[in-house]
């Protein structure tokens, strides 16, 4: 086979690899074989977990274990009703070595993007627009209507199930029955008072999947045991592995994100079954000291906007990561990465654990790929997320003590990252998030989105809005022209009118677009501004609010990470310019309602203008409802 001098090949990577790890091998015996004098007398321990195998080199899922309780979360295998090893079950059909979602035809079809669409009405769930892979799924074949889940998973979650609502088991069911189909999820219209029930029916699947993963591991170990006791030949399809153990890995913007899916995960391990390992130094770590007051949870209800107060409350740093591991009878917080079957983390977590380790080959087996809270992901720093998911299901730089002869075909072959699944989460949704599900999503399995009807949002009565359309034909084009229109046509009449050049807020989404019209006042020597960005100190703010309310500065320039983070409300706004319509649309809300803070304001004192283009569908049709939207695009299309 001719490379053509490729090192960067899978093949060559692997067949790299591959010799690598013989080489440790042979080190290992001849070490072993000829041990140094001055150790003769040194006890030699040999790692044993409950894996068995024919070959006394490391099992690749457990040589960091020594626990003799450390099977799988669900119990025995016996007298549970799910064969972890029926090659008809949808996991071995989606996860087994022998899956036929990686055939060339597939990959090429999803490579291609050659999707067969449909929209569905599943239960109670909105509308779901489903892609189906057209070369491997027929397009009249439905969602899972049943799921198949361990008896001890499954009587917890019943148990709370029965406390609820018919409509909210319904949805559970609903989303269960996409999860199990092992079809990627976009829900880009999660509500607050859904997103407890979605996270728990989402670590309910996390837990069942790696049920399944880790009984085909022990059942073929047991399979290669019984082998060598009979002096027979070993079966050869025990292929149940990936390159390193950690499966599952959850993405999430804060430390009080990861408390609560954590509390989701052991909803399913309730004790006196389970030992949660470590828990106390979670808490420390992640929740807030004993003795910290938080602000937002103790506020009288309504003191600040609900989503605010769901979002920030508790810990909210942003730089973490945890392994856990799970084993028949605990939950063990604080594992090594290798040696963890869930990965908890912040992009920038991992990101820097990456760059210090120089590599991330704890990502190379991920199956199920969880992103929530993918709205505050966005006002962190998306490039951390894009760098994350550049590093996932690679190739790793280094064998791991893995056993090859366990690593499923499809592994090898490079072909993981058409089988992984992903559920992204959002209250809403944006072009970010729409181009990842349409260009970097390749389950071959197929996706399904979540479409809402969007509601005009509720502003107060007889305010003079205007919404100015520019022009612009390419999304390259956007920022340049969008500029141009502020600078040169808009800004220019609002500097004319004498009531419009005071008392004005600027909002502006962006904060590449904010730090362009923040220079760009800062060269007008005859504007009067001040400004609130998401890196203003807290003296910063009360200068700047003072002197817009007073009337020493006629302009404010907001940015909306600002408003995100802070939350603050203004006094002293009579005009609102939105350099675009917000990304959140209750802040489009909040604005229009705080010029009614001051004593004396009427409907007709306050003027408000948002600048958008085609390219601003999904935020208008979040403030104008998505009947609403369709008259303000037209004729821009």
């Amino acid at each position: 086979m001719d490379l053509g001098g490729n090192v960067n090949t899978p093949t060559t990577r692997l067949l790299t690899l591959l010799n690598v790890s013989a080489l440790k091998s042979r080190k290992r015996i001849r070490d072993e074989d000829s041990p140094a004098p001055e150790k003769l007398n040194k006890r030699k321990t040999v790692k044993l977990a409950e894996d068995i195998t024919l070959d006394p080199g490391p099992i690749l899922h457990d040589r960091t274990n020594n626990d003799a309780d450390d099977e799988v979360v669900g119990g025995n295998e016996e007298n549970d009703d799910v064969d972890s090893r029926d090659i008809t079950s949808p996991y071995e059909q989606h996860y087994g070595p022998n899956t036929e979602l990686v055939s060339d035809a597939s990959r090429s079809s999803v490579d291609q993007r050659r999707w067969t669409s449909s929209r569905e009405k599943v239960g109670k769930l909105p509308t779901v627009f489903s892609l189906r892979n057209e070369d491997i799924t027929p397009p009249s074949k439905k969602l899972a209507k049943k799921t198949a889940i361990p008896e001890r998973l499954r009587g917890p979650f019943q148990a709370r199930q029965s406390k609820q609502s018919s409509d909210q088991r319904q949805v559970q069911d609903d989303l269960l029955s996409i999860l199990s189909a092992h079809l990627d999820l976009y829900n880009p219209a999660l509500s607050l008072e859904d997103h407890r029930s979605v996270r728990d029916v989402i670590a309910l699947h996390a837990l069942d999947h790696i049920t399944k993963k880790r009984r085909r591991v022990l059942k073929n170990n047991e399979r290669l045991a019984h082998a060598k006791a009979a002096s027979v030949s070993p079966p050869e399809d025990v292929q149940d592995q990936g390159f390193t153990r950690p499966s599952v890995l959850v993405l999430l913007p804060f430390r009080s994100s990861a408390l609560a899916w954590l509390d989701a995960l052991i909803t399913h391990t309730p004790s006196p079954a389970y030992q949660i390992e470590n828990h106390s130094r979670f808490l420390s770590e992640y929740a807030l000291p004993p003795d910290a007051i938080d602000k937002l949870a103790v506020a009288e209800p309504g003191t600040y906007p609900r989503d605010h107060v769901e979002t920030f409350k508790g810990n909210v740093d942003d730089n973490f990561r945890v392994g856990i591991k799970l084993t028949r009878k605990s939950v063990k917080l604080f594992a090594d990465f290798y040696g963890c079957d869930i990965i908890l983390a912040s992009p920038l977590g991992l990101r820097m654990s990456i760059e210090k380790e120089k590599n991330a080959d704890f990502l190379s087996s991920i199956e199920i790929l969880v992103i929530d809270q993918m709205n505050a992901l966005a006002m962190q720093n998306w490039e951390h997320v894009q760098y994350v998911l550049s590093n996932m299901n690679n190739l790793p730089k280094d064998s791991h003590d893995a056993d090859f002869s366990r690593i499923k075909p499809w592994y090898l072959d490079g072909y993981s990252a058409y089988l992984r699944q992903s559920i992204f989460l959002s209250p809403f949704e944006t072009p970010e998030l729409r181009a990842l599900f349409n260009t970097t999503l390749k389950n071959t399995a197929g996706k399904v989105r979540v479409d809402k009807i969007w509601p005009a949002i509720q502003v107060p009565e007889s305010i003079d809005q205007t919404f100015v359309p520019f022009d612009c034909a390419n999304p390259k084009d956007e920022p340049e022209k969008r500029f141009a229109y502020f600078t040169t046509q808009l800004l220019p009449r609002v500097l004319k009118s004498a009531v419009q050049s005071v008392n004005t807020v600027i909002f502006i989404p962006s904060s590449f677009d904010f730090i362009r019209v923040h220079n760009y006042f800062r060269k007008q020597s005859s504007l009067s501004f001040a400004v609130l960005s998401e890196y203003s100190t807290n003296q910063d703010i009360s200068r700047a609010r003072e002197t817009f309310f007073s009337g020493k500065k006629a302009f404010l320039l907001v940015s909306e990470r600002f408003h995100f983070y802070r939350r603050y409300k203004i006094r002293g706004i009579r005009n609102l310019i939105f350099y675009g319509p917000p990304e959140h649309a209750q802040f489009f809300s909040e604005f229009l309602s705080f010029p009614f803070l001051d004593d004396g304001v009427e409907a007709s004192d306050v003027l408000s203008k948002v600048i958008y283009s085609k390219y601003d569908k999904f935020r208008l049709e979040r403030i104008v409802g998505t009947k609403g939207v369709k008259g303000l695009l037209e004729g821009l299309l």
